[in-house]
């Protein structure tokens, strides 16, 4: 069942505050006035209040920072800062009054243990040197042998490849170097 617009003429679906075309308030019988809605629609609006989230979170966010930059000058103190002294209360004595002198803390050196070579910084070495070299492999460390598996482990140039990160390798304690085909078998094997 439709209405008429009374302005315009135009049929209009009941439940419309307003003609749809030309915007006149419509009439509607028993005394009931529909809510107006802006836009028209009916639909509520869900949309996430970013705002309400945001700028609370963001203000929290620089309140953090701030603190956090304002603790970070309070560590530090001058080094020559001196306590001052207080002024005697008693009229009669004369003790003289004299600064304390902070002491600087005692700092004792022990002796540094040779620690054992670390072969991490070797191996990622040769690994940059044969990805450099497009030989994509795979590197294992099974002290004092490395194990290279590749599939270019019997082109020419993989050896010069190794040659050139030996002393690195020797250097944090490897000695011998396996070269292994992706199916696992061994190509060659060296010392280095």
């Amino acid at each position: 069942m439709s209405a008429v617009c009374p302005a315009c003429g135009v049929a209009v679906v009941p439940g419309y505050a307003k003609c749809p075309k030309c915007h006149k308030p419509l009439p509607y019988g028993g005394g009931r006035r529909a809510a107006t809605v802006a836009g028209g629609t009916v639909a509520e609006d869900r949309r996430f209040p970013f705002a309400l989230v945001g700028v609370p979170l963001g203000a929290m966010i620089v309140l953090v920072l701030l603190f956090r930059t304002c603790a970070g000058n309070d560590d530090e103190t001058p080094e020559t800062a001196q306590p001052t002294a207080q002024p005697a209360t008693d009229v009669g004595t004369t003790t003289p009054t004299t600064a304390v002198q902070p002491t600087a803390p005692v700092q004792t050196t022990q002796p540094i243990a040779p620690q054992a070579p670390n072969p991490s910084v070797a191996i990622a070495e040769l690994d940059r040197v044969l990805r450099g070299r497009r030989f994509w492999s795979s590197i294992d460390v099974f002290a004092p042998r490395v194990d290279v598996r590749s599939a270019s482990c019997d082109d020419p140039a993989m050896g010069p490849t190794i040659d050139s990160v030996a002393p690195t390798l020797r250097g944090a304690g490897l000695t011998r170097l396996r070269c292994l085909a992706q199916s696992g078998t061994v190509v060659f094997e060296r010392d280095l």
